[in-house]
């Protein structure tokens, strides 16, 4: 029985695996973007996660741990540089998989695996969130809108009326004790406007 045996072995022996993964992590570090099947994309996820989260301790053990995964210096190298500085943040999920569709000669599926953090366009969208919406529709929108300008008004014409109070000097007392009765005034007509 092999319960629990769920890694896919690509059709090839433990070597042969191994090292084709090892040359895929090289070149996704190097590239950050490789052109492969999906089935391998998935076992390569796998495979370079871990080593991705590796990166993010810069000692000598964790480098020496990955070297012997890899067997590349300067992929090393550009890992715990350039690479781990990006990804220092985000716990877990370096990598994103677009399906391309099928090869022609064998119709094999195919994807795009890249590191998710070195890919401008995708980053560039996800910045922009759409805001929500309710399916009060055009009246709950218009409420929404009106709200947050009646607040500024009234937030804008109390600052006003205090500085006006504030300028009038000492000796003209009953000029700024005339001004500030208007303020109120003024403040209590617009207020039934905002409600």
């Amino acid at each position: 029985m092999r319960h629990n045996k769920k890694f896919n072995h690509l059709s090839r022996t433990a070597s042969h695996r191994a090292a084709m993964l090892a040359n895929m992590s090289v070149s996704l570090i190097k590239h950050k973007r490789i052109t492969t099947t999906v089935a391998k994309a998935k076992a390569l996820r796998m495979y370079v996660e871990p080593l991705l989260t590796k990166s993010k301790d810069d000692t000598t053990h964790s480098r020496r741990v990955v070297f012997s995964y890899l067997q590349d210096k300067y992929a090393i190298q550009e890992l715990f540089g350039q690479i781990a500085a990006k990804i220092a943040d985000r716990p877990g999920g370096y990598t994103r998989i677009i399906k391309l569709g099928a090869r022609k000669s064998d119709g094999s599926e195919m994807c795009f695996i890249e590191l998710v953090d070195f890919d401008e366009n995708m980053l560039k969208t996800s910045g922009k969130k759409k805001a929500r919406t309710r399916r009060g529709g055009k009246k709950a929108a218009a409420k929404a809108e009106e709200a947050p300008v009646a607040e500024e008004a009234a937030v804008e014409e109390a600052p006003v009326a205090e500085e006006t109070a504030a300028e009038a000097p000492v000796a003209d007392a009953p000029a700024a004790e005339e001004a500030a009765p208007e303020a109120p005034a003024e403040e209590a007509a617009e207020e039934p406007k905002a409600e």
